[in-house]
């Protein structure tokens, strides 16, 4: 989706964004899996990132409780404790596919998009989190947590921004060669 003067469209650079951001979820998803294998998990690969067993409110995290918050907040119905798993998933998809988005939009602007681009982005993302979620409830300050859960979380950040950078720099650079 170029224009005649070889400029990416904005349409083109959300279309990429979106499939560049749910590469950079991927990438993260798999890194925290990696994490989660090495502290001695057992679980495989699809269960773990679908949530399997993730039954209750109580014990979800901060994207299920996000999206609890949205529809019940939304529509005036509280969600049973069934869908905390279905909720977190989408919401944790969503968010890092339509921010892709939204990074579509800032790459696509320049000429040749970097992957170190995902970077500033991946941190910003992280930084984010640590800004809109404790006034929330959701998530406490960012001075409560301890430097390495700080730094595990911001590594994870970290491989969605440059996952997010590289998919779209090589969606990119196909639409070229197209």
């Amino acid at each position: 989706m170029r224009s005649d003067r070889g400029a990416v469209t904005p349409l083109g650079a959300v279309a990429r964004g979106l499939a560049a951001g749910a590469a950079g979820t991927l990438a993260m998803d798999l890194y925290w899996f990696a994490l989660y294998r090495h502290g001695g998990g057992t679980s495989g690969f699809r269960s773990w990132d679908l949530s399997a067993g993730l039954e209750s409110w109580g014990e979800a995290p901060a994207p299920a409780q996000v999206g609890r918050r949205l529809v019940e907040g939304l529509f005036r119905r509280e969600l049973p404790e069934r869908r905390a798993a279905l909720v977190n998933n989408l919401i944790h998809w969503g968010y890092g596919t339509v921010t892709g988005a939204q990074y579509g939009l800032l790459a696509g602007s320049v000429r040749t998009p970097r992957t170190w681009f995902g970077v500033p982005f991946g941190s910003g993302v992280w930084g984010l989190s640590y800004t809109v979620l404790p006034p929330t409830g959701l998530y406490e300050p960012i001075w409560r947590y301890d430097r390495r859960t700080l730094a595990r979380d911001l590594g994870a950040h970290l491989v969605y921004g440059l996952g997010t950078a590289a998919a779209f720099r090589l969606l990119a650079a196909a639409a070229v060669r197209t």
